[in-house]
């Protein structure tokens, strides 16, 4: 916590991204300057045209991808600078949440889901899979609270693709994590299971205080459940802000005009002015 210069006391952020670039080769940048930073229990939603750098940048906080300049503090460690077995204990701190689930088809729900421990696992543990009572447990219940109970026991290869991205969350909550990183996660879902997606998040980052950061394509959807928009184009920050904020100017910067007057009709002008 930091105290202010009027006394009042205020959280310091979770995680702090400070001038974060990523150049791939002799290519354009992915990410150029990117700097904001993210509280405790905050939903927030960064959107952008594809190509905007939206993946890049959520896999450099955690290191999947390795950022060419700037730094990164998340809970107070500066990621960028940690040795690798420093890396692994704070990738136990934050979980990812893929697009395409990123499971073993052939291995069980709980299976699966108990990988999400494997962080705190020595190697030989990790090989032969050896997990405590508390964790299967732990495993079980995350696995009830989001409605599958009743498939624990099926390979994942037998499940939708809803319950699949359901099976993701659950593999990630057992880690225990602070933050949530989710890299469209609704994507390849179709409204109905995408609701259900959305509304767990939201209801782990409401009742359990996790940080949600996610990546979304669909602007409406980012704008009904986040607490805050990041807007990305061409790798640099274009908006950052509250939802009720993004107006069709604000989407014209993010997406160009065509697509935003697209945008803002689909919305039916709610969040315009």
């Amino acid at each position: 916590m930091v105290q202010s210069d009027s006394g009042i006391v205020q959280m310091s952020p979770l995680l702090e991204c400070r001038q974060v670039s990523k150049q791939y080769g002799s290519q354009a940048r992915a990410l150029s300057d990117i700097s904001f930073s993210v509280r405790k229990g905050e939903f927030v939603a960064v959107i952008g045209p594809s190509g905007a750098g939206k993946s890049t940048l959520l896999r450099c906080i955690n290191r999947m991808i390795e950022s060419s300049g700037g730094d990164i503090v998340f809970d107070g460690a500066p990621v960028t600078k940690l040795k690798r077995g420093e890396l692994k204990q704070l990738r136990t701190k934050i979980g990812m949440i893929f697009q395409h689930y990123n499971l073993v088809d052939r291995l069980t729900v709980i299976e699966n889901v108990l990988h999400g421990r494997l962080g705190y696992k020595s190697t030989f543990a990790g090989i032969f899979g050896l997990y405590s009572k508390e964790e299967k447990e732990r495993a079980m219940g995350i696995l009830s609270a989001l409605g599958l109970e009743e498939h624990m026991y099926k390979r994942c290869d037998q499940l939708s693709g809803g319950q699949k991205q359901r099976v993701g969350i659950a593999r990630a909550l057992v880690q225990e994590p602070k933050m949530l990183l989710c890299d469209e996660p609704i994507a390849s879902l179709d409204p109905n299971a995408s609701k259900v997606i959305m509304d767990h998040l939201k209801s782990i980052s409401q009742t359990m205080g996790i940080t949600v950061l996610i990546n979304l394509h669909q602007v409406e959807t980012a704008l009904k459940y986040s607490d805050r928009i990041i807007g990305v184009n061409k790798g640099r920050i274009v908006y950052d802000g509250t939802p009720r904020g993004v107006d069709t100017t604000v989407l014209s910067h993010i997406y160009g005009g065509a697509r935003a007057d697209e945008l803002h009709a689909l919305q039916g002008g709610q969040h315009a002015g």
